[in-house]
C-alpha cells in the first residue's frame, strides 16, 4: 500500500533529479578531452574522475532523491523538514562531487581531503536523519528490509571512500587496490544494487505492469548481497584472498539471479507495447549480466584482472550499461508521474489534471534513448580502439545524457505550466457566480 498523501513537496526530490544528468554530460566530456589515455588504465587520473562523476554525481543524486520521496510513501517514514533535509544533502553533494573529481584529475591531494571531508559530512548527515526516521518502522514488506540494507550499505560505501581519498592525500600505508575493489563492492552491490532492488519490487509491477516478484527471493536478497559483502570484507582485512573471492562469487551470483528474475517477469507483462522506461529497463538488465559476468570469471580465474581492458569493460558494462539505464528509465517514469500527481492535489479534484504524456511525451525519451544506446556502444568499442573512438564515445555520452536534462527539464516546464492554469482554473471557479 503506498500512501501518496505522505509524499513531500515536489521541490525536495526534484533538484536531485535535475543535477545528475549534468554530472553525467560532464563526465563524457571529460572522456572527450583526455582521449585514449582515459582508457589507458582504471586507475587513470581521467577514469577515476569519470567514473566518480558518473557513480556520486549521477547515481548516488537520483538515489537519494528518490529516497527522500519514496521513505513516507513506501515505508511510512516522514523525514522532518524534507525540503531543507534536500536543500543541505544536494548542496553538500554536488561540491563534494566536484572537488573529489577535481582532485583525482589534478592530483591535488587538498581537494580530495576537503572533499572527503564534505562528501562524508553530507552522507553522515543524511543518515542521521533517515535512519532515525526508520529505526521505528516494523520491517513488513521486502521493500522496507531492502532500504534499511542499502543505508547500512551506503555507511559502508562511503566509510571506505573517506578512507581512501585521505590515504591517497596523504600518503598512509594502506592496501589501496584491494580496499578499492571493495569499496566498489559495497557501492554497487551493497547501496545501488539492493536500492535499486527494493525499488523493483515497486516501480517495476506498478509502472511495468509485471507481476510481482516472488515473496521469498524478496526478502532474502538484500540479506544474502550484504552477507557476501561482509565475507569480501573480512578477506580484504584479513588477507584472505578465499573469502575475498568468494564474496565477489556470491554478490555476482546474486545480482545476475535479480537481473534474470526482472527479464522473466518483464516477459510476462500486461502492457504490450514496450515504452522507453521497458527498453532502458532491458537493457540494463542484460548488459549487467554480461558485466557480472566479467566479475564471476574474475572470482574464479583472478588472473583475469590483467588482461587489457577486462576490468573497464566490467566497469563501463556495469555502471553505464546497467546502472544509468536502469536510473533513467525510472526517471522517466517517477518525474511525469510525480508531476501529475502533484497536478492532483494541485486541482483538488475540481479541475482535472493532465495526462503523463503531456507532461513527458514518449517519442522524445524514445529518441534520447537511441541517442545513449549508440553512445554506450562507443564507449564499448572504445575499450578496445581507443585512439579511433575515445574522444567520439565522450561526446556521444555528453550529448546523450545532456538530452536527458533537457527531456526532464522540459517536463518540469510543463508541469509549472499546467500548475499556473490549474491555479487560474481554480480561482475562476471560486470568484464565478
Amino acid at each position: 500500500m503506498l500512501a501518496f498523501e505522505n509524499a513531500p513537496p515536489f521541490a525536495a526530490p526534484l533538484r536531485f533529479f535535475l543535477t545528475a544528468p549534468l554530472f553525467a554530460a560532464l563526465a563524457g566530456l571529460l572522456v572527450a578531452f583526455e582521449g585514449p589515455d582515459i582508457f589507458a588504465s582504471r586507475w587513470t587520473p581521467g577514469a577515476l574522475a569519470a567514473t566518480h562523476l558518473i557513480t556520486i554525481g549521477f547515481m548516488l543524486q537520483v538515489m537519494l532523491g528518490a529516497l527522500i520521496q519514496i521513505l513516507p510513501v513506501v515505508a511510512g517514514a516522514s523525514l522532518k523538514r524534507p525540503v531543507a533535509v534536500a536543500r543541505v544533502v544536494h548542496v553538500g553533494l554536488t561540491v563534494g562531487a566536484l572537488l573529489l573529481a577535481a582532485g583525482f584529475f589534478f592530483g591535488a591531494p587538498a581537494l580530495l581531503g576537503i572533499a572527503a571531508l564534505t562528501l562524508g559530512l553530507s552522507m553522515l548527515f543524511f543518515l542521521a536523519v533517515t535512519v532515525s526516521a526508520l529505526i521505528a518502522v516494523p520491517t513488513t514488506s521486502p521493500t522496507i528490509r531492502g532500504i534499511k540494507v542499502a543505508l547500512f550499505g551506503l555507511s559502508g560505501v562511503v566509510g571506505l571512500g573517506v578512507v581512501l581519498a585521505l590515504a591517497l592525500a596523504y600518503g598512509w600505508p594502506l592496501p589501496l587496490m584491494a580496499l578499492a575493489d571493495l569499496h566498489a563492492g559495497w557501492g554497487l552491490g551493497g547501496w545501488a544494487g539492493v536500492l535499486l532492488a527494493a525499488m523493483a519490487y515497486v516501480v517495476v509491477p506498478m509502472f511495468q505492469l509485471t507481476p510481482g516478484y516472488p515473496a521469498r527471493a524478496s526478502w532474502w536478497f538484500p540479506l544474502f548481497m550484504l552477507l557476501m559483502l561482509l565475507l569480501w570484507s573480512i578477506g580484504v582485512l584479513g588477507d584472505w584472498s578465499l573469502l575475498v573471492r568468494l564474496g565477489q562469487l556470491g554478490a555476482a551470483l546474486a545480482g545476475m539471479a535479480f537481473a534474470g528474475l526482472t527479464l522473466r517477469l518483464q516477459g510476462q507483462r500486461r502492457r504490450a507495447r514496450p515504452d522507453a522506461t521497458y527498453r532502458y529497463w532491458q537493457l540494463g538488465l542484460i548488459l549487467s549480466i554480461f558485466g557480472l559476468f566479467f566479475l564471476l570469471t574474475v572470482a574464479i580465474r583472478p588472473a583475469l584482472a590483467d588482461i587489457d581492458g577486462w576490468t573497464l569493460m566490467f566497469g563501463v558494462l556495469l555502471i553505464a550499461g546497467g546502472f544509468i539505464p536502469f536510473i533513467t528509465g525510472m526517471l522517466y517514469k517517477i518525474v511525469p508521474f510525480l508531476s501529475w500527481t502533484h497536478l492532483q492535489t494541485c486541482g483538488q479534484a475540481k479541475v482535472p489534471a493532465p495526462a503523463m504524456n503531456k507532461i513527458l511525451a514518449e517519442p522524445a525519451m524514445h529518441r534520447q534513448l537511441l541517442a545513449y544506446a549508440a553512445a554506450l556502444a562507443l564507449l564499448l568499442a572504445a575499450i578496445v580502439i581507443p585512439a579511433w573512438l575515445a574522444r567520439p564515445a565522450g561526446l556521444a555520452f555528453a550529448v546523450a545524457n545532456g538530452w536527458l536534462w533537457w527531456n526532464l527539464a522540459g517536463a518540469i516546464g510543463r508541469y509549472r505550466h499546467h500548475q499556473a492554469d490549474i491555479e487560474a482554473k481554480l480561482a475562476a471557479k471560486l470568484t464565478a457566480p
